[in-house]
Protein backbone atom coordinates (compact mmCIF):
# COMPACT_ATOMS: atom_id res chain seq x y z
CA UNK A 1 0.00 0.00 0.00
CA UNK A 2 1.24 3.52 -0.90
CA UNK A 3 2.14 5.85 1.88
CA UNK A 4 -0.37 8.12 0.18
CA UNK A 5 -2.95 5.56 -0.14
CA UNK A 6 -5.03 7.29 1.68
CA UNK A 7 -5.05 10.56 0.14
CA UNK A 8 -7.95 11.03 -2.44
CA UNK A 9 -8.37 14.20 -4.26
CA UNK A 10 -11.66 12.77 -4.79
CA UNK A 11 -12.86 13.18 -1.40
CA UNK A 12 -15.58 15.54 -1.75
CA UNK A 13 -17.18 15.74 1.50
CA UNK A 14 -13.43 16.70 2.83
CA UNK A 15 -13.38 19.26 -0.05
CA UNK A 16 -16.44 20.81 0.42
CA UNK A 17 -16.84 21.03 4.64
CA UNK A 18 -16.07 24.41 4.98
CA UNK A 19 -19.45 25.30 2.36
CA UNK A 20 -22.78 25.78 3.04
CA UNK A 21 -25.18 24.71 0.54
CA UNK A 22 -25.73 28.31 -0.71
CA UNK A 23 -22.14 28.67 -0.99
CA UNK A 24 -22.16 25.36 -3.28
CA UNK A 25 -25.34 26.72 -5.29
CA UNK A 26 -23.55 29.77 -5.91
CA UNK A 27 -20.18 28.26 -7.10
CA UNK A 28 -22.51 25.79 -9.34
CA UNK A 29 -24.29 28.86 -10.97
CA UNK A 30 -20.85 30.87 -11.21
CA UNK A 31 -18.63 27.94 -12.91
CA UNK A 32 -21.59 27.37 -15.11
CA UNK A 33 -21.54 30.88 -16.41
CA UNK A 34 -17.81 31.36 -16.35
CA UNK A 35 -17.74 27.80 -18.66
CA UNK A 36 -19.85 29.53 -21.44
CA UNK A 37 -16.71 31.67 -23.34
CA UNK A 38 -18.96 33.68 -24.59
CA UNK A 39 -19.82 35.53 -21.50
CA UNK A 40 -16.30 35.70 -20.28
CA UNK A 41 -15.18 37.84 -23.21
CA UNK A 42 -18.10 40.08 -23.45
CA UNK A 43 -18.74 40.17 -19.50
CA UNK A 44 -15.60 43.11 -18.88
CA UNK A 45 -16.21 45.44 -21.00
CA UNK A 46 -19.96 45.17 -20.55
CA UNK A 47 -19.08 45.46 -16.53
CA UNK A 48 -16.42 48.11 -16.62
CA UNK A 49 -19.18 50.27 -19.05
CA UNK A 50 -21.44 49.75 -16.60
CA UNK A 51 -19.60 51.30 -13.62
CA UNK A 52 -18.27 53.44 -14.87
CA UNK A 53 -21.35 55.15 -16.25
CA UNK A 54 -23.09 54.28 -12.12
CA UNK A 55 -25.34 51.35 -12.58
CA UNK A 56 -25.52 49.98 -9.37
CA UNK A 57 -23.86 46.42 -10.12
CA UNK A 58 -21.64 46.34 -7.93
CA UNK A 59 -23.21 45.02 -5.06
CA UNK A 60 -24.03 41.68 -7.55
CA UNK A 61 -20.55 41.54 -8.56
CA UNK A 62 -20.03 41.59 -4.79
CA UNK A 63 -22.46 38.99 -3.67
CA UNK A 64 -21.17 36.88 -6.87
CA UNK A 65 -18.04 36.21 -8.54
CA UNK A 66 -15.97 38.53 -5.88
CA UNK A 67 -17.46 36.75 -2.93
CA UNK A 68 -16.32 33.30 -4.72
CA UNK A 69 -12.77 34.27 -5.51
CA UNK A 70 -12.11 37.06 -3.00
CA UNK A 71 -11.32 37.64 0.61
CA UNK A 72 -13.30 41.00 0.92
CA UNK A 73 -12.60 44.46 0.19
CA UNK A 74 -10.37 45.30 2.89
CA UNK A 75 -8.26 43.24 5.86
CA UNK A 76 -10.61 42.78 8.69
CA UNK A 77 -13.63 42.21 5.42
CA UNK A 78 -11.17 38.83 4.82
CA UNK A 79 -11.69 37.91 8.60
CA UNK A 80 -14.59 35.30 7.85
CA UNK A 81 -12.68 33.71 4.76
CA UNK A 82 -9.29 33.37 7.01
CA UNK A 83 -11.26 32.04 9.90
CA UNK A 84 -13.23 29.12 7.41
CA UNK A 85 -10.01 28.39 5.69
CA UNK A 86 -7.91 28.15 8.84
CA UNK A 87 -11.20 25.84 10.03
CA UNK A 88 -10.45 22.59 7.60
CA UNK A 89 -6.41 23.41 8.29
CA UNK A 90 -6.15 25.47 5.10
CA UNK A 91 -3.72 29.11 5.89
CA UNK A 92 -4.81 32.38 3.91
CA UNK A 93 -2.05 34.29 1.39
CA UNK A 94 -3.90 37.72 1.83
CA UNK A 95 -3.10 39.33 -1.61
CA UNK A 96 -3.81 43.23 -2.06
CA UNK A 97 -4.30 42.53 -5.64
CA UNK A 98 -4.27 46.07 -7.51
CA UNK A 99 -3.11 46.42 -10.62
CA UNK A 100 -1.99 48.48 -13.28
CA UNK A 101 -1.58 51.71 -10.77
CA UNK A 102 0.97 54.22 -11.73
CA UNK A 103 1.21 56.91 -9.49
CA UNK A 104 3.75 57.21 -6.98
CA UNK A 105 1.19 58.26 -3.79
CA UNK A 106 -0.11 54.85 -4.72
CA UNK A 107 2.91 53.12 -4.85
CA UNK A 108 3.43 54.50 -1.31
CA UNK A 109 -0.26 53.23 -0.16
CA UNK A 110 0.16 49.67 -1.66
CA UNK A 111 3.49 49.72 0.23
CA UNK A 112 1.96 50.30 3.55
CA UNK A 113 -0.96 48.05 2.54
CA UNK A 114 1.41 45.08 2.22
CA UNK A 115 2.82 46.04 5.57
CA UNK A 116 -0.34 45.68 7.08
CA UNK A 117 -1.24 42.05 5.84
CA UNK A 118 2.37 41.51 7.55
CA UNK A 119 1.42 42.69 10.61
CA UNK A 120 -1.96 41.01 10.28
CA UNK A 121 -0.28 37.39 9.77
CA UNK A 122 1.85 38.48 12.82
CA UNK A 123 1.85 35.32 15.61
CA UNK A 124 -1.45 33.87 13.68
CA UNK A 125 -0.94 30.18 12.22
CA UNK A 126 -3.94 31.03 10.33
CA UNK A 127 -1.81 33.64 7.93
CA UNK A 128 1.28 31.96 7.19
CA UNK A 129 2.69 33.67 4.11
CA UNK A 130 2.52 37.26 2.67
CA UNK A 131 2.78 38.27 -1.28
CA UNK A 132 3.28 41.25 -3.31
CA UNK A 133 3.93 42.48 -6.89
CA UNK A 134 7.19 44.84 -7.67
CA UNK A 135 4.46 46.67 -10.46
CA UNK A 136 2.48 46.98 -6.97
CA UNK A 137 5.15 49.06 -5.88
CA UNK A 138 6.94 50.69 -8.86
CA UNK A 139 6.42 52.13 -12.80
CA UNK A 140 6.20 49.21 -14.85
CA UNK A 141 7.88 51.29 -17.64
CA UNK A 142 10.83 51.78 -15.08
CA UNK A 143 11.73 48.36 -14.99
CA UNK A 144 11.25 48.06 -18.64
CA UNK A 145 13.70 50.34 -18.88
CA UNK A 146 16.70 48.65 -16.34
CA UNK A 147 15.75 45.25 -18.15
CA UNK A 148 16.65 46.52 -21.17
CA UNK A 149 19.81 47.91 -19.98
CA UNK A 150 18.61 51.33 -21.27
CA UNK A 151 20.32 54.05 -18.96
CA UNK A 152 18.36 56.13 -16.75
CA UNK A 153 17.88 59.79 -16.34
CA UNK A 154 18.90 61.42 -12.64
CA UNK A 155 15.25 61.39 -12.32
CA UNK A 156 14.25 58.01 -12.74
CA UNK A 157 17.49 56.82 -10.96
CA UNK A 158 15.90 58.27 -8.51
CA UNK A 159 12.72 56.53 -8.21
CA UNK A 160 14.33 53.13 -9.20
CA UNK A 161 15.58 54.13 -5.87
CA UNK A 162 12.50 54.72 -4.26
CA UNK A 163 11.22 51.51 -5.51
CA UNK A 164 14.07 49.65 -3.82
CA UNK A 165 13.16 51.62 -0.62
CA UNK A 166 9.77 50.16 -0.60
CA UNK A 167 10.29 46.54 -1.40
CA UNK A 168 13.23 46.78 1.37
CA UNK A 169 10.55 48.01 3.81
CA UNK A 170 8.59 45.53 3.04
CA UNK A 171 11.06 42.78 3.57
CA UNK A 172 12.49 44.39 6.84
CA UNK A 173 9.22 44.02 7.95
CA UNK A 174 9.08 40.24 7.03
CA UNK A 175 12.20 39.65 8.76
CA UNK A 176 11.36 41.93 11.71
CA UNK A 177 8.10 39.77 12.28
CA UNK A 178 9.33 36.43 10.72
CA UNK A 179 6.22 36.29 8.70
CA UNK A 180 7.37 34.99 4.99
CA UNK A 181 6.58 37.36 1.60
CA UNK A 182 6.32 35.79 -1.46
CA UNK A 183 7.47 38.33 -4.85
CA UNK A 184 4.89 37.14 -7.58
CA UNK A 185 6.64 36.62 -10.92
CA UNK A 186 5.48 39.18 -13.85
CA UNK A 187 6.21 39.47 -17.68
CA UNK A 188 9.26 38.14 -19.15
CA UNK A 189 10.42 41.45 -19.99
CA UNK A 190 10.82 43.29 -16.57
CA UNK A 191 11.38 40.20 -14.47
CA UNK A 192 15.26 39.97 -15.01
CA UNK A 193 15.26 43.06 -12.67
CA UNK A 194 12.70 41.74 -10.14
CA UNK A 195 14.78 38.63 -9.93
CA UNK A 196 17.62 40.41 -9.18
CA UNK A 197 16.06 42.84 -6.72
CA UNK A 198 14.03 39.35 -4.74
CA UNK A 199 17.95 37.63 -4.60
CA UNK A 200 19.53 40.59 -3.15
CA UNK A 201 16.16 40.44 -0.63
CA UNK A 202 17.34 37.29 0.18
CA UNK A 203 20.86 37.74 0.55
CA UNK A 204 19.73 40.40 3.56
CA UNK A 205 17.09 38.36 5.33
CA UNK A 206 17.19 34.62 4.41
CA UNK A 207 20.18 34.08 6.28
CA UNK A 208 18.87 31.79 9.30
CA UNK A 209 14.89 31.39 7.97
CA UNK A 210 13.26 31.45 4.59
CA UNK A 211 11.42 34.69 4.61
CA UNK A 212 12.09 36.25 1.01
CA UNK A 213 10.62 34.03 -1.82
CA UNK A 214 10.93 34.75 -5.23
CA UNK A 215 8.90 33.00 -8.23
CA UNK A 216 9.90 31.08 -11.20
CA UNK A 217 7.01 30.41 -14.21
CA UNK A 218 7.96 26.86 -15.37
CA UNK A 219 6.13 27.42 -18.79
CA UNK A 220 8.94 29.50 -19.36
CA UNK A 221 11.91 27.16 -20.65
CA UNK A 222 15.02 28.91 -18.88
CA UNK A 223 13.31 28.94 -15.61
CA UNK A 224 14.41 25.70 -14.11
CA UNK A 225 17.87 26.24 -14.99
CA UNK A 226 17.09 29.63 -12.91
CA UNK A 227 15.97 27.65 -10.10
CA UNK A 228 18.98 25.53 -9.69
CA UNK A 229 21.65 28.79 -10.94
CA UNK A 230 20.15 30.51 -7.98
CA UNK A 231 19.69 27.65 -5.45
CA UNK A 232 23.97 27.42 -6.08
CA UNK A 233 24.13 31.09 -5.05
CA UNK A 234 22.45 30.33 -2.17
CA UNK A 235 24.64 27.63 -1.07
CA UNK A 236 28.16 29.58 -2.13
CA UNK A 237 26.69 33.11 -0.47
CA UNK A 238 25.07 30.99 2.80
CA UNK A 239 21.64 31.80 2.74
CA UNK A 240 18.00 29.96 2.24
CA UNK A 241 16.43 30.12 -1.16
CA UNK A 242 12.81 31.44 -0.85
CA UNK A 243 11.09 29.44 -4.15
CA UNK A 244 7.45 29.45 -5.19
CA UNK A 245 6.97 27.56 -8.54
CA UNK A 246 4.11 28.34 -10.98
CA UNK A 247 3.57 27.33 -14.15
CA UNK A 248 2.47 30.46 -15.34
CA UNK A 249 0.22 33.82 -16.56
CA UNK A 250 0.73 35.40 -18.85
CA UNK A 251 1.65 32.68 -22.23
CA UNK A 252 -0.96 34.26 -24.59
CA UNK A 253 0.37 37.97 -24.11
CA UNK A 254 4.69 36.74 -23.66
CA UNK A 255 4.03 35.04 -27.28
CA UNK A 256 2.96 37.59 -29.32
CA UNK A 257 4.81 40.24 -28.06
CA UNK A 258 8.08 37.86 -29.07
CA UNK A 259 6.72 37.48 -32.16
CA UNK A 260 5.56 41.02 -32.63
CA UNK A 261 9.28 41.83 -31.84
CA UNK A 262 10.89 39.18 -33.78
CA UNK A 263 12.50 37.41 -30.54
CA UNK A 264 12.57 33.95 -29.58
CA UNK A 265 9.25 33.13 -27.03
CA UNK A 266 10.41 32.44 -23.95
CA UNK A 267 7.55 29.96 -23.58
CA UNK A 268 7.68 26.41 -23.63
CA UNK A 269 6.63 24.44 -27.02
CA UNK A 270 3.98 22.94 -25.46
CA UNK A 271 2.40 21.62 -22.15
CA UNK A 272 4.19 18.96 -21.71
CA UNK A 273 7.31 20.67 -21.49
CA UNK A 274 6.07 22.51 -18.97
CA UNK A 275 4.77 19.94 -16.76
CA UNK A 276 8.11 18.00 -17.05
CA UNK A 277 10.07 20.65 -15.90
CA UNK A 278 7.15 22.06 -12.87
CA UNK A 279 7.81 17.83 -11.82
CA UNK A 280 11.57 18.25 -12.49
CA UNK A 281 11.85 21.30 -10.30
CA UNK A 282 10.20 19.56 -7.43
CA UNK A 283 12.12 16.69 -7.05
CA UNK A 284 14.90 19.02 -6.89
CA UNK A 285 13.22 21.65 -4.03
CA UNK A 286 12.30 18.23 -2.68
CA UNK A 287 16.06 17.25 -2.78
CA UNK A 288 17.52 20.01 -1.53
CA UNK A 289 14.56 21.03 1.29
CA UNK A 290 16.80 21.78 4.18
CA UNK A 291 18.37 24.56 2.15
CA UNK A 292 15.74 25.61 -0.43
CA UNK A 293 12.13 26.33 1.00
CA UNK A 294 9.37 26.16 -1.46
CA UNK A 295 5.43 27.23 -2.28
CA UNK A 296 4.21 24.78 -4.76
CA UNK A 297 1.81 26.93 -6.47
CA UNK A 298 -0.40 24.71 -8.77
CA UNK A 299 -3.98 23.35 -9.33
CA UNK A 300 -2.50 19.96 -11.24
CA UNK A 301 -3.38 16.94 -9.51
CA UNK A 302 -0.50 14.98 -10.80
CA UNK A 303 1.85 17.56 -9.34
CA UNK A 304 0.32 17.35 -6.21
CA UNK A 305 0.38 13.85 -5.61
CA UNK A 306 4.21 13.97 -6.79
CA UNK A 307 5.33 16.02 -3.35
CA UNK A 308 3.15 14.26 -1.69
CA UNK A 309 4.63 10.98 -2.27
CA UNK A 310 7.88 12.88 -2.41
CA UNK A 311 7.49 13.88 1.17
CA UNK A 312 6.90 10.26 2.31
CA UNK A 313 9.95 8.65 0.53
CA UNK A 314 12.10 11.41 1.93
CA UNK A 315 10.93 11.03 5.14
CA UNK A 316 10.45 14.73 5.09
CA UNK A 317 7.51 15.93 7.82
CA UNK A 318 4.04 16.91 6.36
CA UNK A 319 4.14 20.09 7.91
CA UNK A 320 7.75 21.34 7.77
CA UNK A 321 8.36 25.05 7.48
CA UNK A 322 10.43 24.46 3.70
CA UNK A 323 7.41 22.78 2.02
CA UNK A 324 3.89 24.28 0.84
CA UNK A 325 1.07 23.65 -1.14
CA UNK A 326 -0.77 26.81 -2.54
CA UNK A 327 -3.75 27.19 -4.35
CA UNK A 328 -6.41 29.85 -5.28
CA UNK A 329 -9.54 30.99 -2.99
CA UNK A 330 -12.41 29.50 -4.75
CA UNK A 331 -10.27 26.77 -7.06
CA UNK A 332 -9.65 22.87 -6.43
CA UNK A 333 -10.69 23.11 -3.13
CA UNK A 334 -10.14 19.29 -3.81
CA UNK A 335 -6.34 19.58 -3.69
CA UNK A 336 -6.25 21.85 -0.63
CA UNK A 337 -8.54 20.70 1.65
CA UNK A 338 -7.35 16.59 1.15
CA UNK A 339 -3.65 18.04 1.24
CA UNK A 340 -4.53 19.69 4.85
CA UNK A 341 -6.62 16.67 5.52
CA UNK A 342 -3.76 15.07 5.35
CA UNK A 343 -1.72 17.31 7.40
CA UNK A 344 0.18 18.99 4.47
CA UNK A 345 1.00 22.95 5.12
CA UNK A 346 -1.52 24.38 2.50
CA UNK A 347 -2.09 27.84 2.00
CA UNK A 348 -4.81 29.64 -0.62
CA UNK A 349 -4.12 33.13 -2.43
CA UNK A 350 -6.98 35.11 -0.97
CA UNK A 351 -7.18 38.30 -2.69
CA UNK A 352 -9.09 41.53 -2.06
CA UNK A 353 -9.63 45.11 -2.60
CA UNK A 354 -11.74 47.33 -3.82
CA UNK A 355 -13.99 46.24 -5.93
CA UNK A 356 -13.48 48.39 -8.68
CA UNK A 357 -9.81 48.18 -8.63
CA UNK A 358 -9.90 44.04 -8.36
CA UNK A 359 -12.15 43.60 -11.55
CA UNK A 360 -8.89 42.86 -13.58
CA UNK A 361 -7.90 40.22 -11.56
CA UNK A 362 -11.03 38.82 -11.25
CA UNK A 363 -11.83 38.50 -15.19
CA UNK A 364 -8.39 37.55 -16.00
CA UNK A 365 -9.26 34.58 -13.28
CA UNK A 366 -12.13 33.63 -15.53
CA UNK A 367 -10.33 33.99 -18.66
CA UNK A 368 -7.50 31.56 -17.64
CA UNK A 369 -10.21 29.11 -16.40
CA UNK A 370 -11.71 28.77 -19.83
CA UNK A 371 -8.49 28.58 -21.19
CA UNK A 372 -6.99 25.78 -19.02
CA UNK A 373 -8.81 22.74 -20.57
CA UNK A 374 -10.92 20.69 -18.72
CA UNK A 375 -10.67 22.88 -15.72
CA UNK A 376 -13.90 24.37 -15.51
CA UNK A 377 -15.61 20.80 -15.90
CA UNK A 378 -13.52 19.04 -13.25
CA UNK A 379 -14.32 22.37 -10.81
CA UNK A 380 -18.24 21.35 -11.27
CA UNK A 381 -18.10 17.76 -11.51
CA UNK A 382 -17.01 17.89 -8.15
CA UNK A 383 -19.68 20.44 -7.06
CA UNK A 384 -22.32 18.12 -8.64
CA UNK A 385 -20.99 15.25 -7.41
CA UNK A 386 -21.30 16.93 -3.17
CA UNK A 387 -24.50 18.43 -4.28
CA UNK A 388 -25.63 14.68 -5.02
CA UNK A 389 -23.50 13.38 -1.54
CA UNK A 390 -25.37 15.74 0.04
CA UNK A 391 -28.90 15.60 -1.16
CA UNK A 392 -28.70 11.55 -0.85
CA UNK A 393 -28.21 12.27 2.94
CA UNK A 394 -31.12 14.34 3.70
Amino acid sequence: MSPNSKLSFENTEIAFRHSSDKDLNRAYWLFKAINVNFLVKIGPPITNFAINIGLPIKGLIKATIFKHFCGGETIAECNDTIRNLSNGGVGTILDYSVEGEEDESVFDATRDEIIQTIIRATKDNAVPITVFKITGVGRFGLLEKLDAGIKLSVDEQVEWQTVQDRVLAICEMAHSEGVPVMIDAEESWIQKTIDNLALNMMRFFNKEKAIVYNTYQLYRHDKLASLVADHAIAEQEGFILGAKIVRGAYMEKERKRAQEKGYPSPIQPDKASSDRDYNDALIYCADNYETLALVAGTHNEDSCRLLADLLNEKNIPHNHPHIYFSQLLGMSDNLSFNLADAKYNVAKYVPYGPIKAVLPYLFRRAQENTAIAGQMSRELSLIVKERKRRAAKR
